[in-house]
């Protein structure tokens, strides 16, 4: 048996995560802190009867998925739509994966702190962030009306905070992270985990003094962030992607491929091209372009027109493209018209109303009725004309021909005075508007042969290379030699000697992890008909020993011998955990499968005469007899798999 001082040694080791010697220039397999399950702990072995655990009480169904399959194990709970409690399990996990978090930020240098969730109107709207953001923001006045809000995230804080320290270049770099809670007014809160209201992040804010070295870091963070993931031994995507509301030009996210995904990746069959389908360009390809330019002149039953409104509802936006055929392949979701090549042209656009047409057959009830008008007057309406369509019938759009929609009927006499504008480049490059979502089997951006690949994902990580974006509106600067300029990096300490006399912004980087969002993806990865699976490094026990019955004491045994086994190895001891709770044999097993731990440990019939055990790894289909004596090592060998 283990002694409790040399249990207690054991957990101060353990409470050191990401420490490993000096002269090791990789860090040990397995080099993050085992989490001590010190509120289920009994004489040095922990326990699942002193762990709250409530499973049972909610029965499965035929249709159940992940989310389900965490309430019924007990993992969590809701507590109201898209707000959720961690219960002991799911508090586990998270542990555990904030933990391996907290090893690949040490190995970036980073310091850890913990910012308010509370932020300012004020403070946002200085930024220029507010008025973009309002709509999934959760305000809040304090008792003399000051405005705040609930922090989705932390940009404008922690420039301001950093900004009032660091004074001069010498002080930098900096790199600051946090793991905290945050909050967004999701419209609609669904799969659980995976688009919550309130989730757990990490975000790395990172403080250069030119934009070579800030660069430098963005491509030191997206290596450490693929060695994070590759830890979790899951298929992941790397894709390319917009900024966004963030600011800057540079970004990339990290993807779980999963049905439930709410982003399309787009990927090469020949090179090495994958982007988010926000930032995703299908050029149109050669032969396409012969089949317009020398195939029969199309009729007009071959056109298509999509519609759309401006966000101040004043102007009509149409998108004529090629009618697809019948045996087309079809984009995702049905949808054929690109929202972000339409928003990438009219900024003004609302991709959130799908049916413009309604609202103004609504409103001109209203007219007609002698009510107020629900919509104001329209006093333009933009054509968008796709580059794919037939010459010819580009040319007749153009002079409004009649027999094209190009005003919907429900319009009606309010067309008086209404500009017409139609647009059929891009205004930045002249290039044909390309206006169609890709299609599996269209051509690659980068490489000549290559076709496209569309994956449904869920964004589990995503870095920015930000720039001045909130240095320069808050006033983060430092002072520099002068003409040092925002693109030199300085190589001789001697350059310090200089007159310093100018300020330049700060050159910065943030880069998240969604720590919750994690939690629910690896769920949905992993889960079979039986129950869930995790990983180890987040697993909330790496292995369970559960006795048959009558053979409670030689559970005792086996547990203290793998725990024995394990802490005279150069890595963290075994996280274990005993089933030592009054239900049948038969329940704990299938509680077991629910669970989803790596690992288990079946102390039965064999033990008494032959001292064997049945260990079974359920993920990689393993059911074997095994020895005490071989013992440790099968078990770590089905680990170091998983």
């Amino acid at each position: 048996m283990v002694s409790v001082s040399r249990f207690q040694k054991l957990w101060l080791r353990s409470r050191r995560p990401g420490i490993w010697p000096a002269s090791a220039s990789h860090p040990p397999a397995r080099c993050i802190s085992t989490v001590p399950a010190l509120e289920a702990t009994l004489d040095g072995r922990a326990r699942l009867s002193r762990l709250w655990v409530p499973t049972g009480g909610i029965a499965a169904s035929s249709t159940e998925d992940s989310h389900a399959k965490l309430l019924r194990a007990g993992f969590l709970r809701q507590a109201h739509p898209g707000i959720f409690h961690m219960l002991p399990l799911g508090r586990r996990v998270q542990d555990k994966l904030e933990a391996l978090v907290d090893k690949y930020m040490f190995q970036l240098g980073a310091s850890k702190l913990a910012l308010s969730s509370i932020s300012s109107e004020e403070l946002w709207a200085k930024s220029g962030r507010l008025a973009n953001a309002s709509s999934e923001l959760f305000h809040f006045s304090d008792r003399k009306d000051g405005k705040y809000l609930l922090s989705p995230t932390h940009e404008e804080e922690i420039t301001t905070l950093v900004s009032s320290t660091v004074k001069s270049y010498k002080e930098l770099p900096v790199r600051l992270y946090q793991i905290s809670r945050k909050y967004r007014d999701e419209l609609r809160p669904r799969h659980g985990l995976l688009r919550s209201r309130e989730f757990i992040m990490k975000d790395l804010y990172t403080f250069d003094y030119s934009s070579p070295l800030a660069l430098d870091t963005y491509h030191r963070v997206r290596e450490v962030y693929a060695r994070l993931f590759d830890e979790l031994k899951l298929p992941y995507l790397v894709a390319e992607a917009d900024s966004g509301d963030m600011g800057g030009n540079l970004s990339h996210e990290f993807h779980f491929p999963t049905s439930k995904g709410e982003d399309h990746i787009i990927s090469c069959s020949a090179c090495d091209y994958v982007a988010n389908e926000e930032l995703a360009k299908s050029p149109v390809c050669q032969h396409q372009d012969e089949v317009i330019e020398n195939g029969p002149s199309p009729s007009l039953a071959d056109v298509a027109v999509w519609r759309g409104i401006s966000k101040d509802k004043r102007s009509l936006i149409n998108v004529w493209y090629r009618s697809p055929g019948p045996m087309a392949s079809s984009s995702p979701d049905g949808h054929e018209v690109n929202m972000h090549a339409i928003k990438a042209i009219l900024p003004d656009f609302d991709p959130s109303i799908d049916d413009p047409l309604s609202l103004w057959t609504k409103s001109h009830h209203s007219a007609a009725s002698q009510e107020v008008p629900t919509l104001p007057r329209l006093q333009r309406i933009v054509n968008l004309v796709d580059g794919r369509l037939h010459p010819s019938v580009q040319q007749d759009i153009s002079p409004r021909d009649s027999r094209l929609p190009l005003f919907p009927d429900v319009l009606g006499d309010s067309l008086q005075d209404v500009e017409i504008e139609f647009i059929g480049r891009d205004p930045s490059t002249q290039h044909p508007l390309n206006l169609l979502r890709i299609k599996d089997g269209d051509c690659c951006p980068r490489c000549p042969n290559g076709s496209l690949k569309i994956q449904k994902a869920i964004e589990l990580g995503h870095t920015f290379h930000l720039g001045t974006r909130y240095s320069e509106p808050l006033a983060a600067t430092v002072a520099t030699p002068t003409g040092l300029g925002p693109g030199a990096v300085i190589t001789n300490s001697k350059a310090g000697l200089q007159r310093v006399t100018e300020q330049i912004p700060m050159q910065m980087g943030c880069h998240g992890i969604g720590v919750s969002r994690i939690i629910g993806a690896v769920a949905d990865t992993l889960a079979d008909d039986k129950g869930l699976n995790w990983p180890r490094v987040m697993a909330p026990f790496e292995v369970l020993v559960v006795p048959s019955k009558g053979n409670d004491e030689a559970a005792l045994a086996v547990y203290d011998i793998l725990h024995e086994a394990s802490s005279s190895s150069k890595v963290s001891p075994l996280d274990l955990v005993l089933d030592d709770r009054s239900q049948t044999f038969s329940w704990k097993m299938h509680d077991a499968d629910l669970v989803g731990y790596p690992v288990i440990v079946i102390v039965g019939r064999r033990w008494g005469s032959e001292k064997i055990c049945e260990v079974q790894c359920r993920r990689l289909k393993s059911r074997q007899e095994v020895p005490i004596g071989d013992m440790a090592v099968h078990v770590d060998s089905l680990l170091s798999q998983l």
